[in-house]
């Protein structure tokens, strides 16, 4: 059999409603890597809020974070590693229209850390933490960060990220989440979860035509567009299914994935 490489998004993907990996998509992904492929996670995310399921899965690949901002091989050096970054300046000048923008949080990212303008009405599970410390307020972000989050209200969240393009068109894009909560993320220009997995393609040497790869919301795009045979969640967005290849019979809450993998490589 042909060595695969599958790319796999997170939230709505692999995770179910509770966002965890269940036991059954667990073990069929485990079963998918001892038949020789390559399972690799691409997620919006920060490795901080990531790494707990790279561990589960017991994985050894590289893995794309921050919707292609990082791409990188967990607790190791690898010569493929890719960081992008937005100025610091960018984030700073966001900050000072906060209110114009209609923004409830302003934060910025990098791998390890997270830096937010203030700590009231903060929810400390965006940042996978306990509590919301004071140190990591915006004031100390002294170097370039690799993402950025912004809190909004539905009505506002077009609207806001229309300006945020138009002011800095040449140097971010704006993604927005799906979800319950208006939550934008800022990253650098053209960045993206395919530029991620076609550089873990090529050092992997598995041409175009093999990467699979799963997702559900408009943050995939790109990649299911790229992917050799890209296959979107039941439970994904419409605009999402106008470019896959095949849709999975059953929704991220049934193992939809697991259930797609096990029929499509017949393990």
């Amino acid at each position: 059999m042909t060595r695969k490489l599958i790319a796999i998004d997170l939230d709505g993907t692999t995770l179910n409603a509770q966002s965890l990996i269940t036991k059954r998509t667990e073990t069929v992904l485990k079963k998918v890597v001892s038949a020789g492929n390559v399972v690799s996670i691409a997620t919006g995310r920060p490795y901080r809020m990531s790494s707990q399921f790279y561990q589960q899965l017991a994985l050894t690949s590289p893995m794309v974070n921050f919707n292609g901002a990082l791409v990188h091989l967990p607790n190791q050096q690898w010569p493929f590693e890719k960081e992008h970054s937005i100025k610091r300046e960018i984030a700073f000048s966001i900050l000072e229209k906060k209110q114009e923008l209609k923004l409830d949080f302003v934060a910025a990212e990098n791998r390890q850390s997270f830096y937010v303008d203030q700590i009231e009405g903060v929810e400390p599970h965006f940042f996978a933490a306990d509590k919301i410390l004071t140190t990591n307020l915006f004031k100390n972000l002294s170097s370039n960060p690799t993402s950025l989050l912004l809190k909004t209200k539905h009505e506002y969240a077009s609207q806001t990220s229309e300006k945020l393009m138009s002011e800095f068109k040449d140097e971010i894009d704006v993604r927005t989440w799906g979800g319950p909560n208006a939550i934008l993320e800022v990253v650098p220009k053209g960045v993206q979860k395919a530029m991620g997995v076609d550089i873990i393609a090529q050092s992997l040497k598995i041409p175009q035509k093999d990467v699979i790869a799963f997702g559900d919301e408009h943050n995939d795009v790109e990649l299911i567009d790229y992917a050799g045979w890209g296959v979107v969640m039941k439970n994904g967005t419409d605009q999402l299914k106008s470019y896959a290849n095949d849709i999975t019979e059953k929704t991220n809450d049934e193992d939809g994935l697991a259930d797609y993998l096990e029929k499509y490589l017949a393990l």
